[in-house]
C-alpha cells in the first residue's frame, strides 16, 4: 500500500538517470528505488502497522529520498529528521509520534517496542512535518498524500520546471520547501543536486552549470556577500522562508537575469500560498504578492493573514482542539499581520506570532526561554529577533542571573548548543536585573529587540 506522492516518488526515481549531493555522493534512481524497497521490506519483517509513523533521518544524501519512498511503500507515514537534530529534539519527535522506528538511509533502529494506537486522521497521511508555533513547541503538522499530491501541477504550472533543467537544492529536505523542490524536480525528469550544508564556495562552483536554484533569503545574502559568482545559465530562482527584502531582491537582478519567484506559505495550507512574480518585481519588492492557483485568501479586521486551501493538512497530530482553534471558517489564521497595497499586492506588516525566521528557519523564542530558563544561574530569560543583514533575523536574549551568580556568554552559548540546535543559541545576551515588560507586565520582546540598536 502507498499513497499518491510515493506513486510520483517512485516515478520520479524510475526516469532519473541519476540524484547529485554537493557532498560528492551520487545515486541512480534505480539505486533509491532498490533502497526504497529494501526499507519497506525491513518494515514489513517488523511488523509495522498501517499509518504508522516512522522516524526518517535527513541529510541531504540522495539516499534520503529512498528511506522516505520505503516508509511510504510500507504503508506508513514518514517523520523527517535532520541528522543535525539535538537529542531533545529526537526524544520529542519520538515522544509525539509515538515512532518505534528509526531509518537512516537503508538502516533501521528499533527505538521503541509498542505501535502507537491507530488514529484516524494519519489515514493517508504521508508525512508530520513539526512547526513552531506561540506555545514555544513545535506542532506535528499531519500531510496528506492526495492533497500535497495536488498542489505539485500547481507548482508545474506556476514554475515551469522542464527537464532539461539542473535543480540546485540547498534546502533542507526535513523541511516542506526544500521536499517540495525536490519531488518537483523529479516529476519533471529534471537533474536533482542536493546541497547536504550550505556553503557558500561549493554553491558557487556548482552554479556554472545551474539552471535553478531553491534558497532562503539568508543563504542569498551569503553567496552574494563579496563577489557574486558566475551562474551563466541560471534562468529560474526560487526563494521563500521569509520576505525577500528589496535591496536584496535588487542585488539578485544585478547578480542574473533569471526570474525570481518569492514564495510565501506555511506547512498547514500546502506551500506557496503567494508569488511574487517577475512581472510584479518593479513595484512589488517587499510584498509576498498575489495569491497562487485555488487559493483564497482574507485580512481580518484585526490585520491577520488567513488562507483556505485545498492543499493544506489534514491537521496537527493528537490535537483536535489547536486544530480548530487554528481556522476561521475554513481560514487558516497565519498569525502574520498584512495589508493590500495600492498595486493589489499583498504585503506583510507583521508577525503575531512573534516567531523569529532565522535564515528562513522558524524558531520560537519562548522556547529558547523556558530552556535558559532550567539553567541553574538564570532566573529568567526572554527572547527576540533581531534584524541581521546576512540572515535576516537572530536571536538574541536578556538574562536576569541569580543572585551572586556569574555568567559568561561563551559558556551559556556552550551549554545551549548541547541541549538543542545550533540556529536557535542566541547571538547576544544582556545581563539585566529585571525583564523589560510592556504596560501590562508582560515580558515586552520588542525591548529586548531595542537593546541590540539595530531594531
Amino acid at each position: 500500500m502507498s499513497g499518491a506522492l510515493a506513486q510520483i516518488l517512485g516515478a520520479g526515481l524510475q526516469t532519473a538517470g541519476r540524484i547529485d549531493s554537493t557532498g560528492g555522493e551520487t545515486r541512480t534512481g534505480a539505486d533509491l528505488i532498490a533502497l526504497a524497497d529494501r526499507v519497506a521490506q525491513t518494515l514489513a519483517r517488523q511488523g509495522i502497522a498501517p499509518d504508522e509513523p516512522v522516524l526518517v533521518r535527513i541529510g541531504n544524501r540522495p539516499a534520503d529520498l529512498g528511506a522516505i519512498l520505503g516508509v511510504w511503500r510500507a504503508g506508513a507515514v514518514a517523520v523527517p529528521l535532520s541528522v543535525t537534530a539535538a537529542p531533545a529534539t529526537f526524544e520529542r519527535h519520538k515522544g509525539v509520534t509515538g515512532a518505534r522506528f528509526l531509518i537512516d538511509e537503508d538502516r533501521l533502529e528499533a527505538i521503541g517496542t509498542k505501535a502507537p494506537s491507530p488514529r484516524p486522521l494519519l489515514h493517508d497521511a504521508a508525512l508530520i512535518m513539526f512547526t513552531s508555533g506561540t506555545t514555544g513547541l513545535p506542532k506535528g503538522a499531519v500531510v496528506g498524500h492526495a492533497l500535497f499530491a495536488a498542489k505539485l501541477p500547481v507548482l508545474d504550472r506556476l514554475l515551469g520546471i522542464r527537464a532539461d533543467d539542473i535543480v540546485l537544492v540547498p534546502l533542507q529536505l526535513s523541511f516542506i520547501y526544500g521536499l517540495w523542490v525536490a519531488l518537483l524536480t523529479l516529476m519533471k525528469g529534471a537533474r536533482l543536486v542536493l546541497v547536504p550544508k550550505f556553503n557558500a564556495e561549493i554553491i558557487a562552483a556548482a552554479l556554472r552549470e545551474v539552471t535553478v536554484i531553491g534558497g532562503v533569503p539568508s543563504m542569498y545574502r551569503a553567496l552574494l556577500l563579496e563577489r557574486a559568482p558566475q551562474a551563466p545559465k541560471l534562468r529560474t530562482i526560487l526563494t521563500g522562508g521569509e520576505v525577500l527584502p528589496p535591496a536584496l531582491a535588487r542585488r539578485l537582478q544585478a547578480f542574473s537575469p533569471a526570474a525570481i519567484y518569492d514564495l510565501y506559505g506555511l506547512t498547514e495550507t500546502g506551500t506557496c500560498d503567494f508569488c511574487l512574480q517577475s512581472a510584479d518585481q518593479p513595484h512589488g519588492f517587499g510584498s509576498i504578492g498575489r495569491a497562487t492557483e485555488k487559493i483564497e485568501f482574507r485580512i481580518a479586521p484585526d490585520g491577520e493573514l488567513q488562507i483556505k486551501s485545498p492543499f493544506g493538512m489534514l491537521g496537527y497530530l493528537d490535537e483536535p482542539q489547536l486544530t480548530a482553534d487554528s481556522f476561521a471558517d475554513g481560514y487558516f489564521k497565519t498569525g502574520d499581520l498584512a495589508r493590500l497595497n495600492a498595486n493589489g499586492l499583498v504585503e506583510l506588516i507583521g508577525r503575531a506570532k512573534e516567531i523569529i525566521s532565522r535564515g528562513g528557519v522558524k524558531i520560537a523564542p519562548l522556547e529558547i526561554d523556558h530552556l535558559l530558563a532550567e539553567h541553574p544561574d538564570i532566573a529568567a530569560a526572554l527572547c527576540a529577533g533581531v534584524p541581521d543583514e546576512r540572515l535576516g533575523e537572530v536571536v538574541h536574549a536578556a538574562i536576569v542571573p541569580r543572585a551572586g551568580a556569574k555568567l559568561e556568554p561563551a559558556a551559556l552559548r556552550e551549554w545551549l548548543a548541547a541541549r538543542t540546535e545550533r540556529y536557535k543559541v542566541p547571538e547576544a545576551f544582556y545581563f539585566c536585573e529585571a525583564l523589560p515588560a510592556g504596560s501590562t507586565g508582560k515580558g515586552d520582546r520588542k525591548a529586548v529587540a531595542r537593546m541590540s540598536g539595530r531594531a
